[in-house]
């Protein structure tokens, strides 16, 4: 892997509810290259989205430690968390939620530039060539956020992550509400800006074709923990963790006369507020035994990059 830009380090993030204290994040780790695409990919409610916000300081953890460059973030204040920022953008899931309705889009991404007191002498001139850079016109800069489509929106939010020229950008969900059709438009958007720029990105999804074709790597997450870590298509054609092969017979086969599909997870993801012990995947394992109620596995570290925390060996299975 190439010199670690992002460091995220025994990451954890526990939030107090009425109800008790839920775990959303727990020992997380993994590091993000520069240029390199890293994926995260699981369940509704595996912290995917937590894990982003804990990075950009959206939201303090409550253990662990995230490096930028070299530099912790996690003690800068907020007014020395400004220079990070212009470093680390993130694309929201909901394009529309994301923009604000009463701005209009010179005034969206114009806001970003003058926060960082980028190209001033040549503002509007920026706001063009950050539009067209993402498929949209120049002319587009005098309209609002309702005038476009789901997409556009997209490509407009993308413009205003682009505008103070970011090293690392943080994609959480960001085609999974817009249709089918429109969503390869933004994916090779994010692939051709990526070989622009030499962006990183940090790719959040439930959808493993996506993460496939985008991700140089990928951390599989459930309740907040990483179940399997290692390059993507070492983890996607050789999956040495149950709940990474059940996800990925989950996921639709174009090819009918590729291998059979695997026995599906059962049940719904526990609680936070009440993980099972031992392994949290324990409980929707079809390989469970008694000793995965007893004992926490840690990750395995496989001599190509490839990790996975189960206490059985299912290398000798047939692969996907």
């Amino acid at each position: 892997m190439k010199k670690a830009l992002l460091s995220v380090s025994h990451l954890g993030k526990e939030f107090v509810t009425a109800k008790g204290r839920l775990r959303a994040v727990e020992d997380v780790s993994f590091e993000i290259g520069a240029g390199e695409a890293f994926g995260l990919v699981g369940e509704s409610g595996s912290g995917k989205s937590t894990i982003g916000r804990l990075v950009l300081r959206l939201i303090a953890s409550s253990t662990g430690q995230v490096s930028f460059d070299g530099q912790a973030i996690d003690g800068l204040s907020e007014r020395q968390l400004k220079p990070f920022r212009a470093q680390a953008q993130m694309v929201f899931q909901d394009p529309f939620a994301s923009l604000n309705p009463r701005l209009r889009v010179r005034d969206i991404i114009g806001e970003a530039l003058d926060t960082h007191a980028i190209a001033q002498d040549r503002r509007g001139e920026r706001i063009g060539e950050l539009l067209e850079m993402v498929g949209l016109q120049k002319a587009h800069a005098d309209r609002f956020p309702h005038e476009f489509s789901g997409g556009q929106r997209q490509r407009i939010g993308i413009a205003r992550a682009l505008a103070v020229e970011p090293k690392l950008i943080i994609a959480d969900e960001p085609v999974s509400a817009l249709d089918v059709s429109v969503q390869a438009q933004i994916i090779n958007l994010l692939q051709d800006l990526r070989a622009r720029f030499g962006l990183a990105l940090l790719f959040i999804s439930h959808d493993l074709d996506i993460v496939e074709l985008l991700c140089e790597r990928v951390a599989v997450l459930y309740l907040g923990r990483v179940m399997e870590m290692g390059p993507t298509e070492r983890v996607m054609r050789h999956p040495r963790h149950p709940y990474t092969r059940a996800l990925l017979a989950a996921s639709p086969k174009a090819d009918p006369d590729g291998p059979k599909a695997r026995r599906l997870i059962m049940g719904d993801i526990p609680s936070p507020l009440d993980p099972p012990s031992g392994c949290v995947f324990r409980t929707r394992c079809p390989q469970a035994q008694s000793l995965c109620a007893q004992d926490r596995p840690q990750l395995r570290h496989e001599q190509d990059g490839h990790q996975f925390a189960c206490h059985f060996d299912l290398a000798a299975e047939e692969s996907i």
